[in-house]
């Protein structure tokens, strides 16, 4: 989320919406119809939205007024001498819309294209329409009756003024734009729509046009149209000049015409000339845009061929065995699906910036991760972080996704369908188990850098997150607590399986902890809950503190005193461990001794200077108390504790003992 400020100084909050892509490739950045907007923005109380759908109602109205402007200005120019009535009052109830719609366009906000702001301040609306359409806009709407007063005599003829409002065509451009690029419109049709009425209007208006160079001409005898109706074409009806018109603009538009209309003196002829040459642009827009359409249609079958014919090729070539010829001939058609059905997530993911694409990941796996035993416990930053880099991949039936014995270059998640685990044993492929969604597959060979221990291969069609080992441990290097949990997740779920296999590869993974061999930074809080004194040695030899503290602020000594781990407790004690050191419970681990039974190790600790009293000794006693447990509080005593301490909330062992009637 970001916040902006409007140029007129009223902050918006913009949101992406998750729905569709609404940038338009226009010169003004307008969503395409049938979408929501990019940026729900608050607006002044009396600016209208230019993405409000009222307002896009009203200019799809606005677009009907605009094609009956297109019929009707050329047919008045060439067929109409003087006003005609109902299409007189017509034409001034639709100046009358316009000019309505110019006044509306003062309360339109638009969009600033340096800072993709809404503008909403009404003198910037006013300033910007103003220095751009406002004038074109207004002598479009002056009705014909005046602009014949107060133009010059030459110019007084009826309909040349109308000519001006075709100026509104460029709502129509923009309309035809906008469906290009809308997804609930087929790209196809609205293509061909935008051709048939580019040729239909340039066809009405060069019949309409030659009409009335043979409608102004001194010799009506001698005009094209005299030639084939006579002298008196002006008394035939007006539909009858009308279709001979159009008859003769689409003959000499799609051939030469067939003889029987042409032009008869020279001001047609230059008509003509110009007429045909403009037909050669025309024709060639047309052949050229339906080809292109064709083209794009049957390009990507006749691809996909080619690469099925070259993939059979590559087989034959090298002599594969059938089974690897139909894996890639079934992901190379998968493939081809996936781009045609729009399924090609990852593709469209590539695409879109960093932020964007970690939001979308995370929107659509972040549940399915934190469910995968691996990440049990970690947090939310690694698994956010660890969501950004996976990547989504699509494999058919029977492709294998991991070969046995390959290096342990990735691991993935299986968010659908099913995988089968394959062990090759005297060449011979077995199934020794199942993978299904939301399970791991390929994670022991790329934690314990080791070949993979199978051949997962799918069942049905699967989408899969991989992620890259190399990321991965660049990931946990900066979480060095995560990565012990996910150490601590791995082995847990090894001895959980219950196999003979995992047995093995347990102890093998145990004998690489012992000899600090794991890529996953482990901290020493690992090493002493396992009680692994080997491990905790090379961990200290590498330059781990020896004070270094868990997320509770237990240290590496809180946690071997505790559990009794006499060597883990000497080798921190001769690195400097702090005897003395405290947890965020006050906790010291002379006290963990103490709770834990482990007397040697309560008496190690205090021969190298522990004193219980530097903890909360209130709170001790209020333990043992609680506990009804009198030795323990003896041996606070023992080791020089002062059991009439409080503790934090001003309670004292004794309270405690009254309040439960221990009588001990």
């Amino acid at each position: 989320m970001f916040r902006g400020s409007v140029l007129c100084g009223q902050e918006e909050i913009e949101h992406l919406s998750r729905e569709s892509s609404h940038y338009s490739l226009t010169t003004g950045i307008i969503p395409s119809l049938g979408a929501r907007s990019i940026r729900r923005v608050k607006l002044r109380s009396y600016i209208i939205s230019p993405h409000d759908r009222r307002y896009r109602v009203w200019e799809t109205f606005l677009v009907l007024l605009v094609i009956y402007t297109a019929w009707v200005s050329p047919f008045e120019f060439g067929f109409l001498g003087k006003p005609d009535t109902p299409l007189a009052v017509t034409d001034n109830v639709v100046n009358g819309f316009f000019a309505l719609d110019i006044i509306l366009t003062f309360f339109v906000a638009y969009l600033d294209k340096a800072a993709y702001l809404l503008i909403d301040d009404p003198k910037k609306i006013a300033w910007k329409y103003g220095t751009s359409w406002l004038a074109f806009d207004v002598i479009s709407t002056i009705p014909s009756e005046l602009a014949r007063r107060i133009s010059p005599k030459p110019l007084r003829s009826y309909g040349l003024f109308n000519m001006l409002r075709l100026w509104r065509l460029r709502r129509v451009s923009a309309l035809f734009s906008r469906l290009e690029k809308d997804k609930n419109f087929n790209y196809f049709w609205v293509r061909c729509a935008k051709l048939i009425c580019v040729t239909v209007f340039a066809v009405h208006c060069a019949g309409c046009f030659y009409y009335r160079i043979a409608a102004r001409y001194r010799d009506p005898g001698r005009t094209w149209i005299g030639a084939s109706m006579g002298d008196n074409f002006h008394e035939q009806s007006l539909s009858i000049r009308y279709v001979t018109s159009m008859y003769w603009s689409i003959t000499t538009l799609t051939t030469v015409g067939y003889g029987d209309l042409h032009p008869v003196n020279t001001p047609e002829m230059i008509f003509d000339i110009f007429y045909m040459f403009f037909n050669l642009g025309l024709t060639a827009y047309l052949i050229g845009n339906m080809t292109n359409l064709v083209v794009h249609g049957t390009s990507r079958t006749r691809q996909f061929r080619d690469t099925i014919q070259a993939a059979s090729s590559f087989a034959q070539r090298n002599q594969l065995p059938p089974r690897l010829l139909d894996q890639m001939v079934a992901h190379l058609s998968l493939k081809y699906r996936t781009d045609s059905e729009g399924l090609q997530q990852q593709e469209t993911l590539d695409s879109l910036p960093k932020a964007i694409r970690s939001s979308i990941s995370h929107y659509l796996f972040y549940s399915l991760v934190d469910n995968v035993y691996l990440f049990h416990g970690v947090s939310n930053d690694l698994l956010f972080q660890l969501v950004s880099e996976m990547k989504a991949e699509y494999f058919p039936p029977k492709e294998d996704v991991i070969l046995q014995n390959e290096a342990p270059t990735d691991f993935y998640i299986l968010v659908t369908g099913a995988v089968d685990l394959l062990v090759r044993k005297n060449g011979v492929e077995q199934v020794v188990g199942e993978a299904s969604a939301g399970d791991l597959c390929g994670e022991i060979g790329v934690l314990c850098y080791r070949p993979q221990l199978f051949t997962v291969r799918t069942k049905r069609l699967c989408q899969l997150l991989r992620l890259n080992r190399t990321t991965f441990l660049n990931i946990i290097q900066a979480n060095v607590g995560d990565g012990t949990i996910i150490m601590n997740n791995l082995l847990q779920h090894l001895k959980d399986m219950d196999d003979p296999i995992m047995e093995g590869v347990l102890i093998e993974t145990q004998n690489m902890l012992a000899r600090g061999s794991m890529d996953l930074p482990l901290n020493l809080c690992f090493a002493a809950v396992k009680g692994d004194d080997s491990l905790l040695n090379k961990l200290l030899e590498k330059g781990h503190n020896a004070n270094e503290s868990d997320d509770n602020g237990r240290t590496p000594l809180h946690i071997a005193a505790s559990k009794g781990s006499e060597n883990c407790v000497l080798i921190l004690l001769d690195h400097n461990a702090d005897p003395n050191i405290k947890d965020s419970e006050g906790s010291v681990p002379l006290w963990e001794a103490i709770l834990g039974g482990h007397d040697n190790i309560a008496k190690l600790l205090k021969d190298n200077g522990a004193n219980i009293n530097v903890g909360d000794v209130g709170h001790f006693a209020c333990i043992a108390a609680e506990q009804n447990d009198l030795n323990l509080l003896k041996e606070i005593v023992r080791y020089g504790g002062n059991v009439t301490c409080p503790r934090y909330n001003g309670y004292t062992a004794l309270h405690v003992a009254v309040c439960k009637e221990t009588l001990k």
